[in-house]
């Protein structure tokens, strides 16, 4: 493809054609946050023929920090708008104000964090063009009509999160709550264009979609609408949501920790509960869109399907299950500390039932976590008959771990349900046949995935992909969406036999929200790692070859290494962002 000038040049002659005033607002949203935003995901920063390199700490480690530590707060800028938005919407539909507080509390972290992920991003963005000028000139050359919408989006999503933050208190009544209302609508629809936008690009990485005529616009469109780019932002739309409750609920875990007296132990208990909610919430699809999202990258490249999950990224799926297998045990725990200490009596009534989830999560996990080959020798290999274990390798094949995915998830729907269900009596006279009803799909459920997923090691892999994995993926789905409005229907006329206590978790509640939280970001950096290092020596897959001294994926015990260092610098980052936030309130505190 025929280059037409660098960033730098591009951006300029844009300016140009528009006046210097445009030329300006250019440069200060480029600096901000453009198009490093989403190649940052990737570990394997991008390619050229030209590099350039830092001593010590080398250009790829510094660019894969800063680009993690940028992707994990504009999933979390972009995500807690999620959850603000809707406890506004409750507040406002039920009268319950402790939700339009709790609304109030988060959005006023966004200001704060909006401006961290802005410096991330444009410290990101000098670096890329720093190390790797040519594949952000060919990358610029490419994508250069999206990077304007981009600008543009990022000044309509700035003026409305200032007027929703700064309006708050002004719009408390009548009309003007309405309008807040639809703010923050409009500050979340403009959060998911700022991110699919730069999500394209970072997609094209992976499987691009090239056409060397035609106009700008065309080419620009073409590669947006690659194979990848629609199932990337549905997943990392859900993984936002996640994160953002999970976030909410560890701060509210930290803060009922340190609470001094019963009213903030009461709120914050409270505050950990929604957070909890939401993100178990967004949790239950996630691995749905995860399952969508590798059927594509299969689709489009079967070899760099089998590099992630065959080659050697496949042990990066033994530590997903493992992260993924403590954040279900840890939700579901939590789940289990409200019903005993939140809802006295119910405790006696569901504890045979949490002992067999637990037993069940416990196999599943063992399960999952199972690899195909344990050979460390040859010596090993020869004594086994072969490269794998003659049990465990029946569990190390994706159609047992298919089957318990889907088993755990449906498990923990079961505590989601029971939890809400907790202390309320249905009165509807149709209340026992639709208990009846919901008993028999879920127990229709389990059976048919664990029959599916037995099947599948009699058939054909491209059988079991596409039909057997999708049904019980569909069967799990179908129950999830069917029980949910059932249930809370039920709900709507139930009596409320227990009232909810709040204030009263074990300390050890707290450092379940806490890690949940550490989980679910540990989880983020190491897919960002997999999905990057699929594209093994290419920059552009297949089309812009990596010539750098870093044209290697990194170690596996090296990339956890890192790994664990931006969890911990974003742990931090978002302590201080809370720290800084609430120095106010605390302030307020004192003087009353």
């Amino acid at each position: 493809m025929q280059q037409q000038g660098g960033w730098f040049q591009r951006l300029l002659q844009a300016g140009r054609g528009h006046g210097g005033m445009f030329s300006a607002l250019l440069w200060a949203v480029g600096l901000l946050s453009l198009p490093a935003l989403a190649f940052g995901a990737d570990v394997a920063p991008a390619a050229a023929t030209e590099y350039r390199d830092i001593p010590y700490i080398g250009s790829r480690n510094l660019v894969w920090v800063v680009a993690q530590l940028h992707l994990l707060l504009a999933g979390f800028v972009l995500g807690v708008p999620i959850f603000a938005w809707l406890c506004e919407v409750v507040a406002w539909k039920t009268g319950e104000k402790r939700y339009d507080k709790l609304a109030k509390e988060f959005t006023k972290l966004l200001t704060s964090a909006y401006a961290t992920t802005a410096l991330f991003g444009g410290i990101l963005l000098f670096l890329l063009i720093s190390f790797y000028p040519k594949l952000m000139n060919y990358l610029t050359d490419i994508f250069f009509p999206s990077f304007i919408v981009y600008c543009l989006l990022f000044l309509v999503e700035t003026a409305t999160l200032y007027l929703y933050w700064y309006g708050w208190d002004a719009m408390q009544d009548g009309h003007k709550k309405t309008f807040h209302i639809f703010l923050g609508f409009m500050l979340n629809f403009f959060a998911f264009f700022i991110m699919i936008v730069p999500n394209s690009w970072a997609t094209f990485q992976a499987s691009p979609v090239v056409l060397a005529e035609g106009s700008d616009i065309a080419r620009a469109w073409a590669a947006t609408w690659n194979p990848t780019w629609w199932p990337v932002n549905i997943h990392r739309l859900i993984a936002n949501v996640v994160l953002g409750g999970y976030i909410c609920g560890a701060y509210a875990g930290i803060r009922y920790l340190s609470a001094r007296n019963a009213e903030e132990r009461d709120h914050y208990d409270w505050m950990g509960y929604v957070g909890n909610f939401i993100g178990v919430f967004g949790l239950l699809p996630l691995p749905f869109a995860g399952y969508w999202l590798m059927r594509e990258i299969y689709q489009y490249n079967q070899q760099m399907g089998i590099t992630l999950m065959g080659g050697f990224l496949s042990w990066l799926f033994i530590l997903q299950a493992m992260l993924i297998g403590v954040l279900f045990l840890g939700s579901n725990y939590y789940f289990w500390l409200g019903i005993t200490y939140r809802i006295p009596g119910s405790e006696l009534k569901y504890r045979k039932s949490m002992l067999s989830m637990l037993i069940i999560l416990l196999l599943c996990l063992g399960v999952w976590m199972t690899p195909h080959s344990l050979v460390a020798s040859l010596e090993e290999a020869r004594k086994m008959g072969g490269t794998h274990h003659p049990l465990l390798g029946v569990f190390g094949v994706m159609s047992a771990k298919m089957t318990v995915s889907n088993l755990m998830i449906l498990v923990t729907f079961m505590s989601f349900i029971m939890y809400w269900r907790a202390g309320k009596e249905e009165t509807a006279g149709w209340a026992k046949a639709a208990k009846a009803l919901m008993s028999a799909l879920l127990v229709l459920a389990g059976i048919a995935v664990v029959v599916l997923g037995v099947w599948g090691y009699f058939v054909p892999a491209i059988i079991r992909i596409n039909y057997f994995s999708t049904s019980q993926v569909m069967i799990v789905l179908f129950v999830m969406l069917t029980i949910t409005p059932l249930t809370a229907l039920l709900l709507k006329s139930a009596k409320t036999t227990t009232e909810m206590v709040w204030g009263k978790m074990p300390p050890r509640a707290g450092y379940a929200l806490v890690l949940n939280a550490i989980m679910v970001i540990l989880l983020m950096t190491l897919m960002g790692y997999a999905r990057s290092s699929s594209r093994v020596h290419w920059h552009v897959y297949g089309v812009l070859r990596d010539s750098s001294q870093y044209a290697f994926s990194p170690a596996l015990g090296y990339a956890a290494g890192i790994m664990a260092l931006n969890t911990f610098l974003f742990c931090m980052i978002v302590a201080f962002i809370f720290w800084v936030a609430t120095m106010s309130d605390k302030a307020k505190a004192s003087h009353s």
